[in-house]
């Protein structure tokens, strides 16, 4: 992925709690995912199809997500809305980044995880983009694995950048 790549899901994050919280998240710089675990309390997981295969991860702990349901006007919190919730801002920051990358940026249903799943595997010859996004002292990632697919790669231009993808075992 190109710099101005991840800088659409950089973004995408800092407008996401722009709008729905008034106050920006803090991004720090983007890293390759290593051998250490970046999956927190609840994972939403869009699977990404059309001219590029892969993956976007937002995962949060479940405080974050409560704070930002009270955000939200939610009075009772539980279990069932950390899901909901945690699904829904994978799903809307990989649509927002479907204005840059084209209508054929073609986005799933959000996938949700509890716990800190070990199922979540990354292959180690392609690279995992981990963004670090702290909003209100609460730490949460956004994890970014693409790669385009081979007409995308072999078409001239600038969109022939190579990639990265995912394997995401249930």
């Amino acid at each position: 992925m190109s710099d101005e790549e991840i800088k659409v899901f950089i973004d995408g994050v800092v407008r996401y709690f722009e709008r729905v919280t008034g106050e920006p998240a803090e991004v720090d710089p983007p890293y390759l995912k290593g051998e250490d675990s970046v999956t927190l309390d609840f994972t939403g997981v869009i699977g990404i199809s059309g001219r590029h295969r892969g993956a976007v991860y937002f995962t949060s702990g479940a405080d974050q997500l409560t704070e930002l349901l009270r955000r939200l006007g939610e009075t009772e919190v539980g279990f069932s809305d950390h899901e909901d919730l945690v699904g829904e801002v994978a799903n809307t920051i990989a649509g927002n980044a479907r204005r840059y990358f084209g209508s054929e940026f073609l986005i799933s249903v959000p996938i949700v995880l509890f716990g800190r799943p070990d199922k979540i595997s990354f292959p180690r010859h392609l690279k995992s983009f981990v963004i670090p996004i702290t909003w209100r002292s609460h730490r949460s990632y956004l994890i970014i694995c693409l790669e385009r697919t081979a007409a995308e790669r072999d078409a001239p231009g600038p969109s022939s950048r190579p990639g990265v993808i995912v394997d995401f075992q249930p």
